[in-house]
């Protein structure tokens, strides 16, 4: 993992810290949103088509099924709504969930792993996922699950720059 995507995880540790300390002193913890995710932006020479494409591409490989997608846009302008692209695909290793899940069943709330694509107002196109490694960090995993999750890290940073770069 580069260095860019450590400070904002170590920052969010930190947060996650003071935010243990603040809830025991009966106190409600201020985070910023904004650090709880890994954000990438669509290379220029890639359209979101093809991002999709090579997010799909690269989580088979990887041994990562698309177990959903939410073209979330579409259902907003049925609604008469007017939205930029926004998409939401959930890609999962069955075998890494169920293994999760048995360890502890509140892993299930974080199954499967999500990536959003969306465009934003200025018509940048970003990619979005949950910073696994705060996850990963908080939940002091036995080495056998450590390893599983992060593979499950690994992949989905890997569909994501897939993605982001319009690589198979």
């Amino acid at each position: 993992m580069n260095q860019a995507r450590r400070i904002p995880a170590f920052l969010m540790g930190c947060l996650l810290l003071l935010a243990g300390a603040a809830l025991q002193a009966g106190e409600m913890p201020q985070i910023n949103i904004q650090d709880t995710v890994i954000k990438v932006p669509l290379a220029e020479d890639v359209s979101m088509d093809d991002a999709v494409d090579s997010m799909k591409l690269r989580a088979n490989s990887r041994n990562f099924k698309l177990v959903a997608h939410q073209p979330l846009y579409k259902e907003l302008q049925a609604m008469g709504e007017e939205s930029r692209r926004i998409e939401i695909f959930q890609f999962c290793d069955a075998r890494i969930a169920k293994a999760m899940i048995a360890y502890d069943k509140h892993f299930a709330a974080y199954l499967p792993c999500r990536i959003v694509m969306l465009e934003d107002e200025e018509g940048q196109a970003w990619l979005l996922t949950m910073n696994l490694d705060i996850l990963i960090k908080s939940a002091k995993l036995p080495p056998e699950l450590l390893e599983k999750a992060h593979r499950v890290r690994d992949s989905i940073a890997s569909i994501m720059d897939a993605g982001a770069n319009g690589d198979p």
